[in-house]
């Protein structure tokens, strides 16, 4: 018996979207990434880009558990010497809410090429809104 390996034609990309309203940020994260790496999948395999969609809504009202809105830093360097800017959690939250989620769910995909393409299936928006009916996303339960 041979060893079945999916051919991008067999790839089947379907649309999912999450509200974050009153959700645990990692627990939405992990179930997030999990989603875009495609092992919800019979068909996966951990050297092709199997995942599907994912559109998060409410953003803004994503729900950090303990102290991590002031104590857990958010850091971004500019890339020239002394350019590390750091964050609060709770800052971000309020200001950016939509880079928090991003970057939980970027912290759980593989550190290369395929992590970096199923980082770009995923859409972040703060608000309920989102531009995607047109693909006619269905309900992702947590």
């Amino acid at each position: 018996m041979r060893t079945y390996s999916p051919r991008p034609a067999d790839i089947d990309r379907r649309w999912f979207v999450v509200d974050a309203t009153d959700v645990v940020l990692g627990r939405l994260a992990t179930r997030v990434a999990h989603v875009l790496r495609g092992k919800h999948k019979p068909t996966f395999a951990p050297h092709m880009d199997m995942g599907d969609h994912v559109i998060v809504v409410n953003a803004a009202k994503v729900r950090l558990t303990g102290a991590k809105a002031v104590q857990s830093l958010s850091h971004r360097h500019s890339g020239y010497p002394g350019g590390l800017r750091s964050i609060s959690f709770g800052r971000l939250l309020e200001t950016r809410p939509e880079r928090l989620v991003e970057q939980a769910v970027r912290g759980m995909l593989p550190k290369n090429t395929i992590g970096r393409s199923q980082l770009r299936k995923l859409k972040v928006y703060a608000g309920g809104e989102h531009p995607h009916a047109a693909q006619q996303p269905t309900t992702l339960e947590l």
